[in-house]
């Protein structure tokens, strides 16, 4: 597995995921390492998150599910959350703003 501390940041920014929204592997590890480097890593860390984190808000940066199973359960649980998908089951990203990043979700805290 990651790196614990890797992992646990990386569990720590899939908690604050909006519901409705979603976000890439490659966005989670740029926003722990301050540029793009460690996707790989971060879905390594997603595959053994704790259980109660929203897992299923973590996709492909072409917008596709994680793959083998529990696919079908992500791309379920993204469309009951609203999240808007393609025809062929990927996240939209030109329809829901771009995947999550942690600086949207620090300039949400600064607007309230």
């Amino acid at each position: 597995m990651a790196d614990q501390r890797f992992a646990t940041a990386i569990w720590d920014l899939v908690s604050r995921i909006p519901v409705g929204r979603a976000t890439a592997y490659g966005v989670l590890a740029e926003a722990y390492y301050g540029f793009a480097k460690g996707a790989r890593q971060a879905g390594q860390a997603m595959a053994h998150c704790p259980g109660g984190l929203p897992w299923w808000r973590v996709v492909h940066a072409d917008g596709r599910m994680k793959g083998g199973s529990g696919s079908d359960e992500q791309l379920a649980r993204l469309a009951e959350e609203g999240v808007p998908l393609t025809d062929d089951g990927r996240v939209d990203w030109s329809r829901c703003g771009g995947p999550w990043s942690p600086e949207q979700h620090l300039a949400q805290k600064r607007q309230t």
